[in-house]
């Protein structure tokens, strides 16, 4: 049996290691822990990477999320719209300001946001009595939601738009790069995620120069001229040196990572895409595959599932259940009736190791043993 990783940071830092190592010495030996230089450069190389005029690092995922939230001022009686089948930070933000996660229903194909589903949430939405606040549009499993579509259903409704790139920073869509779509964007750099640092971490995107200032004061705990000068409730949400110097040496492999997460996930397709359902990229994307998602209907999941353990090739299920499915968040609207897509592909999705590490023979042995438990 082979010990196949479904995600290989060591492999990573093996390949960095000696960079990383003195990156990390160089953030012991000045002891800025807190806001070092590092921060600055890791943002500058974050704004030069994916072309947003300001690049904003943060705690973590969920914080960017929420704190872009309080800098548009989002609060009770407001309306927010996102997809249910996501992780549950994108709503959970929503509902920790105070204001309402409306559901939204996704496209089987891509795993993201219908715009058509979102059209007829806002209609919904219109005799609820709340107020059209924004949408947040999730780029899941790496892969840009269809911003060409969104974009002009949010303008005009006079709503603002929120990209949650949690799973796709370095994604791009018709030749720009995520970061630069809507108003902001949001990213994690939690250890698993395409760009990961060695702890948690996050970055917002803007370029509203604006909202930018907005947010920096929000990150220290509202601060004006100074962080004894308080002019608005703010967060503990700085990104901490340690991390950004970290990020820095990762960023400088990114696009080579990127690169070959793209080769395994075209072997994937070549390979399963007879006995399976593959995820589609649509033309003029490019995904960074934070996880490489495909379906089987119609057949027994946790069979396939023990099958794929028995031949050592591990799996993961994201998601087993949408939002509008679990105890926290059964009581927010859905759009129509339901979301069947959301509820259908949740039953049998399931994700195979995706790293940029992955040898070709453990590929081939991946292929092989996905269509034998398939077949079985």
């Amino acid at each position: 049996m082979r010990n196949i990783r479904f995600i290989d940071l060591a492999a990573q830092q093996e390949r960095i290691k000696p960079r990383v190592d003195a990156a990390i010495q160089r953030v012991l030996a000045h002891g800025a822990y807190v806001m070092g230089p590092e921060v600055a450069q890791f943002e500058a190389a974050m704004s030069a990477f994916c072309g947003a005029r300001h690049a904003i690092g943060c705690s973590n995922g969920t914080d960017a999320l929420k704190l872009c939230l309080l800098a548009k001022g989002v609060k009770p009686g407001d309306a927010v719209f996102c997809p249910s089948f996501t992780f549950a930070a994108t709503a959970e933000t929503v509902a920790l300001v105070g204001a309402t996660p409306w559901f939204v229903d996704i496209h089987e194909d891509t795993f993201n946001m219908d715009p058509a589903s979102l059209k007829r949430a806002i209609a919904e939405a219109k005799t609820s009595g709340l107020r059209l606040a924004g949408v947040i549009a999730v780029d899941l499993f790496g892969q840009p939601a269809d911003y060409r579509a969104i974009e002009p259903i949010v303008a005009g409704e006079d709503m603002w738009l929120m990209g949650d790139a949690a799973q796709s920073f370095g994604a791009s869509y018709h030749g720009r790069r995520l970061g630069t779509f809507g108003q902001m964007t949001t990213t994690s750099f939690f250890p698993a995620k395409p760009l990961g640092a060695y702890g948690d971490g996050g970055a917002i995107f803007t370029d509203d120069d604006d909202l930018a200032k907005i947010l920096r004061s929000l990150i220290v705990h509202g601060q004006g001229a100074d962080k004894y000068d308080n002019v608005r409730i703010g967060i503990t949400g700085r990104l901490d040196t340690l991390q950004a110097a970290i990020l820095i040496e990762k960023l400088t492999i990114f696009e080579d990572e990127i690169a070959a997460r793209n080769r395994v996930a075209d072997a994937y397709a070549q390979g399963l895409s007879d006995v399976a359902v593959v995820p589609i990229v649509p033309e003029g994307c490019v995904s960074t595959w934070a996880q490489y998602t495909i379906r089987a209907p119609g057949r027994d999941r946790s069979t396939v599932l023990a099958a794929l353990k028995d031949r050592g090739v591990p799996t993961a299920v994201y998601y087993p259940k949408p939002l509008h499915r679990q105890i926290a968040y059964k009581a927010f609207p859905v759009t129509g009736n339901g979301l069947p897509v959301s509820d259908r592909v949740a039953q049998d999705v399931f994700s195979l190791p995706m790293h940029p590490y992955l040898e070709a023979d453990d590929q081939a042995y991946i292929i092989d043993s996905v269509r034998a438990a398939l077949a079985g």
